[in-house]
C-alpha cells in the first residue's frame, strides 16, 4: 500500500508538497510514480526526499492535517522502499492508538522519518496551501502588502513578518512587487525572493529582478547576498533566455567564482545550466571556487542527484573537449571514491 492510498482511506484528499529544495505541489502522478519507485524523486536535497502530505476533509477544509516527512533515497533517486514499508507500520499503529484517544500525530514524535522545516520553509508552505486552497492569508498580510505598496516608508521592514512576505509572494505575481523592487532595502528584498525562488515568475515582476541584479553587478563593491538571492529570486523565471543571459554576466563577474553564488545558480537555478553552454562556463568557475575542492564535490554531487540534470552532468565533465581545470577537479572527486566517497559520478 502506498502512503498516499492510506491517508486517502478516511475519506481525505491528499496532496504531497516538495518542502526541500523548494516548496511547491507536486503533481500526484508523479508522487504515486515516486511511492512505486517507478520515478526519481524530482527534488532531492542531500539525498533524501523532504515533502509534506496534506490531508483536507470536505468537513474542515480549513484545518488540514499535514504530515512532515524525509525519506532515503537510493543512487538512482528512487524511493528506499524499506522506510516506506517502515512509516505505514508506524501509521497503522498511529491509527490504532488513535481509536483509543490518542494524539494522531503523536507516532512522529520519535520517528526518523518524521521533520520539523525551517521557520522560512513552514510559513511559505501555509501561504501556499492558503492560496491552493481558497483560505484566508495570514494576520501578516495586510501589513506586508501595504509594506509593498510602498504605504508605510520602505525604512519601515523591520515591522514586516516573513509570514506576510511569504503571503504576498504567494498572492502577488503583478502588483505592487514589480514596481517595490527597484525600492525595497537589502532584507526585505533577500526575504522576498527566497520565497519568490519556489514560485514562478513572469513579466513586469521578472524584469524588475533582472533589473536589479544588474544594478547588483554593476555597483562599485558588489554584495553577494544580493546578488545570490536574486539568482534564487529568478530561477523559476518563464523567461529563460532572459535568464540564461543574466547568469552568463553573473559568471563572467569576480564575483563569479564565489562558492554562494556558484551555490543559488546550481541549487537553485539549475534548470538553465543546459542552455547555451551556460553549464561549460558554470563549471569553470566551480572547479575554481573561493572554497576549493570540498565545495567542487559538494556541488557536483548536489546537481548529480538531480533527475533532470545527471545525464547532462555526466556527459559534460567526462567530454574529452573539458577544460584541465575541471578534468583535474572531476580527477580528484572521483579518486575520493576509492577512499570511501559517495559513488555518484
Amino acid at each position: 500500500m502506498l502512503l498516499t492510498e492510506f491517508l486517502e482511506q478516511t475519506g481525505a484528499t491528499v496532496a504531497a508538497y516538495d518542502v526541500g529544495r523548494r516548496v511547491g505541489a507536486i503533481a500526484r502522478t508523479d508522487f504515486v510514480a515516486f511511492e512505486q519507485a517507478v520515478l526519481p524523486y524530482p527534488l532531492p536535497m542531500q539525498h533524501k526526499a523532504w515533502f509534506a502530505l496534506v490531508q483536507t476533509t470536505a468537513d474542515n477544509p480549513q484545518d488540514p492535517l499535514i504530515w512532515f516527512l524525509r525519506l532515503s533515497l537510493d543512487e538512482q533517486g528512487l524511493l528506499v522502499q524499506a522506510e516506506r514499508d517502515y512509516l505505514l507500520q508506524r501509521l497503522l499503529e498511529s491509527v490504532q492508538a488513535c481509536r483509543q484517544g490518542a494524539d494522531p500525530q503523536a507516532f512522529l514524535q520519535d520517528n526518523p522519518c518524521a521533520f520539523t522545516p525551517r521557520q522560512d520553509r513552514m510559513a511559505l508552505l501555509h501561504a501556499l496551501l492558503s492560496a491552493d486552497l481558497g483560505l484566508a492569508p495570514s494576520r501578516h498580510y495586510a501589513h506586508a502588502l501595504e509594506y509593498f505598496r510602498g504605504a508605510l516608508g520602505w525604512d519601515q521592514w523591520g515591522f514586516v513578518g516573513y509570514q506576510g512576505i511569504a503571503d504576498v509572494a504567494c498572492r502577488h505575481v503583478d502588483g505592487p512587487l514589480p514596481d517595490a523592487i527597484a525600492a525595497l532595502p537589502d532584507e526585505p528584498l533577500l526575504a522576498l525572493c527566497h520565497c519568490l525562488e519556489s514560485r514562478p515568475v513572469h513579466g513586469p515582476l521578472a524584469d524588475a529582478l533582472h533589473a536589479r541584479l544588474r544594478l547588483a553587478l554593476h555597483r562599485g563593491q558588489t554584495d553577494i547576498r544580493v546578488v545570490a538571492a536574486l539568482i534564487r529570486g529568478l530561477s523559476r523565471s518563464a523567461d529563460r533566455t532572459a535568464l540564461v543571459a543574466v547568469l552568463r554576466e553573473v559568471l563572467t563577474h569576480p564575483i563569479g567564482s564565489n562558492i554562494e553564488i556558484l551555490a543559488a545558480i546550481g541549487g537553485r537555478a539549475w534548470e538553465s545550466l543546459g542552455e547555451d553552454g551556460l553549464l561549460h562556463s558554470f563549471l569553470q568557475q566551480l572547479a575554481r571556487n573561493d572554497h576549493g575542492q570540498a565545495a567542487f564535490e559538494h556541488c557536483i554531487r548536489d546537481l548529480l542527484s538531480l533527475p533532470a540534470m545527471s545525464d547532462r552532468l555526466r556527459g559534460a565533465l567526462r567530454s574529452p573537449d573539458q577544460s584541465d581545470a575541471v578534468r583535474e577537479a572531476f580527477s580528484r572527486m572521483t579518486a575520493d571514491r576509492g577512499r570511501g566517497g559517495r559513488p555518484d559520478a
